[in-house]
């Protein structure tokens, strides 16, 4: 096949010579480990005692990636990347809220994002975090089936509706919508919620899209699982399919709590996973499937377009779709785009100081993928040499 992803000047059409400059020595800062922790603990100190960094912030990691404050914003950079067919997911990238108000509000705005979506062709999909509706200890305690009190039932009775508003909301406007997953401990009530949404509102065509995460060795068999309820019950099955966002949090509990743990033994492992649900799901596209691939690995996204040639489906098959995060591997974002493959990028947006937390898990993610800050500098650099040699 064809090697596409190594076309820089493709891949940064839409930067010029000063974003690029400053997209390379913000990853030189993100490869070292030690920068990342200092500049973390700086950061979360400074935010803490109201020190005026939000300016710093925001001309820096923000503005690399995030689409800007709220969905306003970011229209610009939406329309930015269209103009090259790179679609977006508006996504309200506030973490670890706890009470209702901000429950509420998080449900507003993404009834906000999907409205968006409807009325803007390159917004094909809205999504959101479970726990950005309902307070993690609730799955928690819901995933392991112990007895909620009066109150938590209550409680857990405004998670299911604001879920249900949403779905139907992105039903009725004909608007895909992804569905986050999270720590194991809690993702199994949150497995069982979506599966009600999918019986209810992909009845005709894929919806709703639960995310299985293939750093769990467990996720290739519940993927199969949920598709085989699907062909029973006759709703399709829909899943963004990515390699995982908490390792390492996952296997410290599992040690500290005495439980195997739900990760891969190797990053071998993980990939023949995410490798063995994407090729199934291709392989079942027209039995009521649909797959959104979540991935910065190369070679997985070759082993997509390959399936899919040999599958004889269409590039832009509108049931298969690849998603990178904004700021990060351009170059297989818009090398897709540019084969006329579907590809988005996830599209964060917030206040400042209230994205800080996906921030932080941004920076600590690229220290620990081994070689992907290093490729992102590799192509930044070999495109500015491009541009000096013309």
């Amino acid at each position: 096949m064809e090697k596409i992803f190594d076309n820089t000047e493709v891949a940064f059409a839409l930067k010029n010579n000063t974003e690029l400059n400053k997209a390379y020595y913000l990853f030189k800062l993100i490869s070292s480990n030690t920068m990342v922790k200092l500049g973390t603990s700086l950061t979360t100190f400074a935010i803490s005692t109201n020190l005026p960094v939000k300016g710093l912030i925001k001309s820096t990691v923000f503005d690399h990636f995030c689409g800007g404050v709220n969905e306003q914003d970011c229209l610009s950079v939406v329309d930015k990347m269209y103009t090259k067919g790179v679609s977006s997911v508006l996504d309200y990238s506030v973490e670890g809220k706890e009470n209702e108000e901000q429950f509420d509000h998080t449900l507003q705005m993404t009834l906000k994002t999907i409205e968006f979506a409807k009325e803007k062709e390159a917004i094909p999909f809205a999504v959101f975090k479970p726990t950005g509706v309902g307070r993690f200890y609730l799955f928690e305690k819901k995933g392991e089936n112990l007895p909620f009190t009066d109150a938590e039932q209550q409680e857990w009775k405004r998670v299911v509706d604001r879920f249900d508003t949403i779905c139907r909301t992105a039903y009725e406007k004909d608007v895909m919508l992804l569905i986050d997953a999270e720590h194991s401990w809690m993702q199994d009530a949150a497995d069982e919620l979506i599966l009600e949404m999918m019986r209810k509102y992909n009845k005709e065509k894929c919806i709703i899209f639960n995310t299985a995460q293939t750093y769990r060795w467990d996720r290739f068999d519940f993927v199969k699982n949920v598709h085989a309820i699907g062909l029973r019950e006759g709703f399709h099955a829909g899943f963004k399919v990515v390699r995982g966002a908490y390792m390492e949090i996952e296997r410290e509990r599992a040690t500290e709590k005495g439980y195997p743990s739900p990760i891969c033994a190797t990053k071998a492992q993980t990939d023949a996973t995410f490798n063995k649900t994407v090729m199934y799901m291709i392989e079942n596209i027209n039995n009521k499937m649909a797959l959104y691939a979540g991935t910065h690995n190369e070679e997985s996204s070759y082993l997509i377009m390959d399936l899919m040639r040999k599958n004889q489906l269409a590039n832009n098959d509108k049931r298969i779709w690849f998603g990178q995060l904004y700021g990060m591997s351009d170059n297989i974002s818009y090398n897709l785009a540019n084969h006329n493959y579907n590809v988005s990028k996830y599209l964060p947006f917030g206040p400042v100081y209230d994205v800080v937390p996906y921030l932080i898990r941004r920076a600590n993610e690229n220290t620990s993928v081994a070689g992907q800050t290093n490729r992102e500098l590799d192509l930044l650099e070999r495109e500015l040499k491009r541009r000096r040699a013309k």
